[in-house]
């Protein structure tokens, strides 16, 4: 038999949004020569249609499965294999098929041997019946209601969709949670039914394991990690924010302001503090603390660190984030950031940020008076002296924008001053107007005379820049320059010179 061969990342295809999805029907291989999506309207469900078309096998190929399947296991445990190298999996995958295959003194032929291999891989290396909505790019979020339940996808450009994927079998629903707690390396049983982890590719995982939890079953949701985050010049292809709420955002990241990005659930909090992270000083320092890793912040000099959770009795050996947090700032750190504020955390972080280390985290809340109310009220207690060392809440949404659904900055707030009784003083530099799809800027920048206080520069230099950088990124965007390291790079290039920068590009 010939070599195998498996691309786990076939280039990605590019997809528009189509306003009248009766229309829409498409497919694209996510793992090549394997697997194929096909995405569809569906007249008899009125709905799209998502379905995973996989190599079909005979009734002879099911059997040699089935025969594979239970030698292979007998004789190395590879079926859990968290990290490593994939390729490295295949390839012993591969020999180890090929001498069971032998062994056995089975007749297969290359072709059947290829399809047999695929589900090989998909069951012991990948993620079984969902290893191919893993390798599509176009998913943010899987979702599995429980045994006999499709399971639902979040897509980038369609949204939530139908799959033709599903567990018919609680027992194998079961041991497929057993099989993600193991990857993430956590613990989940009848007496620890809840997990919440990450899979070594960095997705997120959160499951439950019986019905006593959850009616249907074991349930579980997937969101996907993106390997390469989002630069800020996609964000403006994407309208999620405008130029200038971008530059307004470098500025104050370079003279080390204290940002709280909040919003709903999935509504882009961690896109967005991943991409003005690129506006972080490149010698600058960087302590990120998270439950689970999300962060992906595009330097070298940046110590992640994740919180653990405890084993079986009595948390023994948990590190939760208050201990991480309090932790950080003895890392002589220039910029700390906290995944998301829950909690007691949020004092240290506070207490952090009165000490001259500037702080970026995210939290969930639709409003600045909830952010207000939600810090100097339990379980976080922060007296209204420290919440006013707070710099700008920036405010993240879901939209429907032109019949699609998108995350929008709805607006940056600034915070003024928090008086004792805890009111808050607040001014809007920034606003995003739905009816328009338009992004708006208002006359007065109150950072500006906190910055100008602190360094000494003047808001009418502060103002410039501000004009200047704009038209820096919104050239980038207009030169399709959206390349993670690229962008990076030109960042880093203005804070050495920034004339020969904006010279480069042609911005005066």
């Amino acid at each position: 038999m010939g070599d195998i061969y498996l691309n786990l990342n076939p280039a990605v295809p590019q997809i528009s949004g189509q306003s009248d999805k009766s229309k829409i029907n498409l497919r694209y291989v996510v793992i090549e020569p394997y697997v194929s999506i096909h995405i569809f309207w569906n007249p008899k469900d009125s709905e799209l249609n998502y379905e995973v078309e996989e190599p079909l096998l005979n009734d002879s190929e099911k059997v040699f499965l089935e025969k594979l399947e239970k030698s292979i296991r007998e004789i190395v445990n590879i079926e859990f294999a968290s990290g490593g190298d994939k390729d490295q999996l295949v390839s012993y995958l591969d020999k180890t098929t090929r001498i069971v295959i032998s062994e056995l003194g089975l007749k297969i032929e290359q072709e059947s041997y290829n399809k047999l291999f695929y589900f090989l891989y998909r069951n012991f290396i990948g993620l079984n019946e969902i290893e191919s909505l893993m390798h599509d790019y176009f998913i943010e979020d899987i979702e599995c209601n429980g045994v006999d339940e499709p399971i639902y996808i979040i897509h980038r450009v369609f949204r939530n969709i139908k799959t033709n994927v599903k567990f018919n079998s609680i027992d194998k629903l079961a041991n497929f949670v057993e099989k993600l707690a193991q990857k993430s390396g956590r613990y989940i049983s009848y007496a620890s039914p809840l997990l919440d982890g990450s899979l070594p590719d960095g997705s997120r995982i959160n499951a439950t394991y019986t019905k006593d939890v959850t009616s249907k079953g074991p349930t579980f949701t997937i969101r996907k990690f993106t390997k390469v985050p989002w630069t800020p010049v996609q964000l403006i292809g994407l309208k999620t924010l405008s130029p200038e709420m971008l530059a307004y955002f470098w500025i104050l990241l370079q003279y080390k302001s204290n940002i709280l990005i909040t919003g709903g659930t999935a509504s882009g909090k961690t896109t967005l503090l991943n991409a003005i992270s690129f506006f972080i000083p490149p010698e600058a320092r960087v302590v990120s603390i998270e439950d689970t890793r999300e962060l992906n912040i595009p330097r070298q000099n940046w110590l992640p660190s994740v919180a653990r959770t405890g084993v079986h009795v009595g948390d023994v050996g948990e590190v939760d984030m208050f201990s991480l947090l309090k932790n950080s700032f003895r890392q002589s750190p220039d910029y700390v950031i906290v995944g998301e504020v829950r909690g007691k955390e949020a004092n240290v972080l506070f207490q952090g940020m009165a000490s001259g280390h500037a702080s970026i985290s995210t939290m969930h809340a639709d409003s600045i008076n909830t952010v207000i109310k939600r810090l100097q009220t339990p379980p976080i207690s922060l007296d209204p002296s420290l919440v006013s060392i707070l710099d700008v809440v920036a405010i993240m949404t879901h939209a429907l924008s032109e019949g699609k659904e998108t995350r929008k900055l709805r607006e940056i707030v600034e915070v003024v001053d928090v008086k004792s009784d805890g009111t808050a003083y607040t001014n809007t530099p920034f606003v995003w107007d739905p009816a328009k799809d338009n992004f708006y800027s208002g006359k007065t920048i109150k950072i500006f005379d906190k910055i100008e206080k602190r360094y000494g520069i003047s808001r009418q230099n502060l103002l410039k820049e501000l004009i200047l950088r704009a038209k820096l990124l919104y050239t980038l965007f207009k030169k399709n320059i959206t390349d993670y390291n690229e962008v990076q790079k030109i960042v880093n290039e203005y804070y050495k010179n920034p004339a020969d920068t904006l010279r480069q590009f042609g911005v005066m």
